[in-house]
């Protein structure tokens, strides 16, 4: 199984990472821009996601809620920057209980013998607010999710058999 490497380096206000998918590259954008498919494996699996909207095209916003068996809900949006394309994703992300802390995240696709590699480096205000992000679990809220996206491709992969 793929593992999701996340480099946090001390003092540096930068989280990067870095995950080998075997899909091409057009399979991993649409499940990064279709709210259906995103919905599915977007964070922990202990949380249900609701897509609000995600206009993917310059200038378009996006809005997902999680929420968790007791009830409790956590609110994340942003806006894309540039046009989105199955090479490259540009947005802000900011999680509403933590207003005005917006980081700026380039997502990048290189497809290589059928397989994808997916690279992302967000740049936060400041180290405080990416040392509060790493904090509050952020690697742990991705590495279940892009499990959950790899057991989304193989399924997609096997109804286009």
């Amino acid at each position: 199984m793929a593992t999701t490497r996340i480099d946090a380096s001390p003092g540096l206000p930068f989280i990067d990472m870095t995950r080998e998918f075997a899909a091409p590259r057009e399979l991993v954008y649409r499940a990064h821009a279709d709210p259906a498919l995103l919905a599915q494996w977007i964070g922990p699996r202990r949380l249900t996601t609701q897509v609000d909207r995600l206009d993917v095209r310059d200038g378009g916003s996006w809005r997902y809620v999680q929420r968790d068996t007791d009830g409790s809900e956590y609110g994340f949006h942003g806006v894309f920057h540039g046009e989105p394309s199955p090479e490259r994703i540009v947005q802000t992300f900011e999680f509403e209980g933590a207003p005005g802390h917006i980081s700026l995240d380039a997502l990048t696709l290189e497809e290589h013998d059928g397989r994808t590699t997916l690279r992302t480096h967000s740049v936060f205000q400041s180290v405080e607010a990416r040392d509060a992000m790493v904090a509050a679990g952020m690697e742990g809220g991705v590495q279940e999710g892009y499990v959950r996206l790899d057991e989304l491709i193989e399924r997609l992969l096997v109804a286009a058999r």
